[in-house]
């Protein structure tokens, strides 16, 4: 869950239950319910992304 750009807190998911009805929205309301004084004060809605962890993530090397 990003607020803004800030990750809040990241859930590992299980790819086999993508397919069940209600298995992402469980974890959206579960968030949003421990955050709830969080999102409240920030005054910006959350944030959710979802990836497969299985494809190694591209990353860009910082130039300073």
């Amino acid at each position: 869950m990003f607020i803004g750009n800030d990750l809040i807190e990241a859930v590992p998911i299980n790819v086999l239950d993508l397919r069940v009805p209600g298995y992402l929205g469980k974890f959206k309301r579960t968030l949003k319910v421990k955050y709830q004084q969080l999102l409240q004060t920030s005054g910006e809605p959350p944030e959710f992304l979802v990836i497969d962890p299985s494809i190694p993530q591209q990353t860009t090397p910082v130039k300073h």
